[in-house]
């Protein structure tokens, strides 16, 4: 019998800590800090980290993932008319997403979106990388919008306050990446996973290949399923399983490179077994797409810096154009 294509091991908790970071709304600068520390320690082994106590109520999460089940199954020519565009913004049809290195695209619907803005916004006007006003299916689904995006917002504060604790456990000022999150690039996605196949199987089709995010950090909500799998520092593939009352969070490539690599972009994977559709909510904490990310503002020395400096908006898109048939075919 061949070896299971798609195995990992149970999560050891060691490896995929689990934090409270309900210290980091307090007034208390020690307990801000030992939150701060354990983030860092998670960051650096293995890029993966689950957070608690984080205040989003669990009605903006059932409310988010209500209205993805909606959305989803509406009828392709529905989500059709609001396609995927090379500004990443959009519905996404199984077959598009082809990340490196992986045998076959992946088995998967996507819903795009990101920050809000007008087409007579500067940066729009500027041609900024990424920055472009939302395709929202208000014709189709009228209340995707008003439903999704104050779980959105309430995310987007959860990830200012993580990035906050990072850059105080990276010995930086607590506002060191408020400057570069004027206009972030805070993108979020609805993903449908179908059941797995055996034509699936047969060719080795995950729902995502393995891969590392762009970004600069993940946070995840993902529905009882399970399904995602994390590669940790022995090249070995575990299970990160969903806790209720948790987000996953992840370390992106745009970190690892401002930090000079000593924060850790995990590759992971996701292969829906369940024989059920499986939904998750990645939203994507980026930097503006303007935003200077160089390792020497970590105080990393010329000579010791691995990366030259590079824009947000530049690298992720660059990533896009690599990884999403969408982009190739129309170039």
């Amino acid at each position: 019998m061949t070896q299971d294509f798609a195995t990992a091991q149970k999560t050891s908790w060691s490896e995929i800590p689990i934090i409270s970071v309900s210290a980091l709304g307090s007034s208390n600068q020690s307990n801000k800090e030992q939150v701060a520390s354990q983030i860092i320690d998670a960051a650096t082994i293995s890029g993966f980290f689950y957070v608690k106590d984080h205040g989003i109520a669990e009605t903006l999460i059932d409310q988010a993932f209500q209205a993805s089940r909606d959305f989803f199954a509406l009828p392709e020519e529905k989500k059709a008319t609001i396609a995927v565009n090379q500004d990443q913004r959009g519905w996404m049809a199984q077959g598009l997403s082809n990340l490196e290195g992986s045998k076959t695209h992946d088995a998967k619907e996507v819903f795009f979106w990101g920050w809000d803005v007008e087409a007579n916004d500067p940066d729009v006007a500027a041609g900024l990388p990424l920055v472009r006003p939302n395709l929202w299916p208000d014709q189709v689904a009228p209340t995707l919008k008003p439903d999704l995006l104050p779980y959105y917002h309430q995310v987007v504060e959860l990830g200012d306050r993580l990035l906050s604790a990072i850059a105080v456990g990276l010995g930086q000022d607590s506002n060191f990446f408020k400057s570069r999150y004027k206009k972030p690039l805070t993108r979020g996605q609805l993903v449908f996973y179908p059941p797995s196949q055996l034509g699936d199987e047969a060719v080795e089709r995950f729902g995502a290949a393995a891969h590392s995010d762009f970004g600069a950090l993940t946070i995840l909500m993902q529905d009882s399923l399970g399904g995602l799998q994390v590669q940790n520092l022995a090249g070995d593939w575990i299970e990160a399983p969903p806790i209720p009352g948790t987000f996953v969070c992840n370390i992106g490539d745009l970190l690892e490179r401002w930090t000079n690599k000593r924060l850790v972009s995990t590759k992971h994977r996701v292969i829906n077994r369940s024989n059920k559709a499986r939904f998750s909510i990645p939203i994507f904490y980026d930097p503006s797409s303007d935003a200077v990310v160089d390792p020497k503002e970590m105080g990393i020395s010329e000579k010791a810096a691995i990366f030259p400096p590079i824009t947000a908006g530049e690298h992720i898109a660059s990533r896009n154009k690599r990884n999403f048939s969408h982009y190739k075919k129309r170039e």
